[in-house]
């Protein structure tokens, strides 16, 4: 009987053991202000990520991925939360949402989200949304948090990071201190140490408990400072390399015609070399093929300055229109990849998707529950990764925080239901209608006021931001 009683607790060892090894890990990693067409997997000739191109081809390569605001903070919340910006007054022309914070109280993020249901919760990185410690990542559903405070961009992607190398061109309300990373090496470069910190997470012993964790680059944002190897590297390379027309054009401000920034350049590079040594790292630990790996940007490549502006730019968005700031497709459009996890290999999916989507989708993958009161604008595209494209539904942008001088932007509200585009200016009482289908680079205005679809679009805008309460 005893003999009987040690066999059936050795299967109950064993069956918890397959059940925790079952549980999948989830990574999201996330870079800052990277374009759609900044990867070479996009078609890129000047920048080179042979890491993601090779997530890529493992993976879903989403063509028809947006973020919900063109702008880090909104567009954070809305990946956080699984909510439009709007919904929160985000962004506001104080940035003071909700009697000063970012967040309702006992919203439930993402992170809290999984942790809830038993995993092993981790941030490093950019988080910039509230001021005050009680909205950072570890009150806010993260058991560790790795720099994610509310600064926008470093002061120095060397260490220390928080004394500027070029004070003159650091944007006081942009660049802030970074809390947590007080001590490290001379001359340490930011990227390498979040992707360090991320990888003792992965190798930590988590007590069999999965893992969700998220990798918040603050590059490629800027200011522009990368290794001197690299930079090196892309000025050879640039010398190699011929433009036609000229560098900027004035277009929604001033736009940046041409990739060919060789800082820039080496700033996404160290993002793409982070991305290789997770995935090794994952590979190394034997967990890679129980591990979603989410890549994406919080919005398009800072391309667009206003028309007195002299500000350095990164990158073109074009064929995209526009860039960080806009609403038209080079400020919305990302690259979205998943791979991982025995994901679909090598699957191209057009379906139309936003950042609001990977709250629910990441706990559905995870065949965890779903918090729909929580992700309100969020809807699983499980099954559009798994089958295909389904069915579109309407999506909508609300940016009451224009930056004329600063990105060349304007306010505006938007909505995109199917392959139809509404743009509605509202300082200016304009509206413009592209069939993103037959004109995805948004070169032919085709509204008119008279045509019924276009009336219908024009209420299904009235009719939202009057429902989210959208800040004017």
């Amino acid at each position: 009987m005893r003999y009987l009683n040690l066999l059936f607790s050795l299967f109950l060892f064993c069956a918890s053991s397959v059940i925790a090894q079952d549980k999948k890990n989830v990574l999201i990693f996330l870079v800052d202000d990277l374009g759609y067409f900044d990867i070479s997997h996009h078609d890129a000739d000047f920048y080179e990520t042979p890491n993601i191109d090779a997530l890529a081809e493992e993976g879903v390569d989403f063509t028809n991925a947006y973020v919900a605001h063109p702008r880090c903070l909104p567009s954070r919340y809305a990946l956080q939360t699984g909510r439009y910006p709007a919904r929160a007054g985000i962004p506001a022309k104080n940035e003071n949402t909700i009697k000063g914070k970012k967040f309702y109280d006992n919203e439930k993020t993402i992170g809290q989200a999984f942790k809830d249901q038993g995993y092993h919760t981790f941030f490093a990185g950019k988080w910039h949304l509230g001021h005050e410690e009680d909205e950072w990542p570890h009150n806010k559903g993260y058991d560790i948090n790795i720099a994610g405070c509310a600064a926008g961009a470093p002061k120095s992607y060397f260490f220390p990071y928080n004394t500027s190398k070029n004070p003159k061109k650091i944007n006081k309300k942009g660049h802030g201190t970074i809390i947590g990373l007080d001590e490290g090496e001379e001359g340490e470069y930011l990227t390498d140490r979040l992707t360090d910190e991320t990888i003792d997470f992965i190798t930590a012993n988590h007590d069999k408990k999965p893992f969700f964790a998220i990798l918040s680059h603050y590059g490629v944002h800027t200011p522009f400072q990368a290794k001197k190897e690299m930079i090196k590297k892309y000025k050879t390379k640039l010398e190699g390399m011929t433009f036609e027309g000229p560098e900027y054009t004035q277009k929604d401000g001033q736009m940046k015609m041409h990739q060919n920034n060789p800082v820039y350049a080496a700033m996404v590079e160290s993002v793409d070399e982070s991305l290789g040594r997770i995935v090794k790292t994952l590979k190394e630990q034997g967990i890679y093929d129980n591990t979603i790996i989410v890549f994406t940007s919080d919005h398009g490549g800072l391309s667009n300055r206003g028309l007195t502006s002299n500000r350095d730019l990164a990158t073109s968005n074009l064929p995209l229109r526009a860039g960080k700031g806009h609403s038209y497709e080079g400020g919305t459009k990302v690259p979205l990849i998943f791979s991982g996890a025995k994901i679909s290999r090598h699957k191209v999916i057009d379906q139309v998707t936003t950042n609001t989507d990977l709250y629910p989708t990441l706990l559905d993958l995870c065949d965890l529950n779903l918090y729909p009161s929580e992700h309100l604008d969020g809807v699983s595209i499980k099954t559009n990764i798994e089958k295909g494209r389904s069915k579109d539904r309407v999506l909508f942008w609300h940016s009451s925080r224009a930056r004329p001088n600063s990105t060349g932007d304007i306010h505006v509200t938007v909505a995109r239901d199917g392959d139809l585009k509404m743009m509605y200016f509202y300082k200016e009482e304009r509206y413009e209608l592209y069939d993103l289908s037959k004109d995805p680079y948004e070169a032919n205005n085709i509204f008119n006021a008279n045509d019924p679809k276009n009336a219908e679009l024009m209420k299904m805008i009235k009719n939202w931001t009057a429902e989210v309460k959208a800040a004017s």
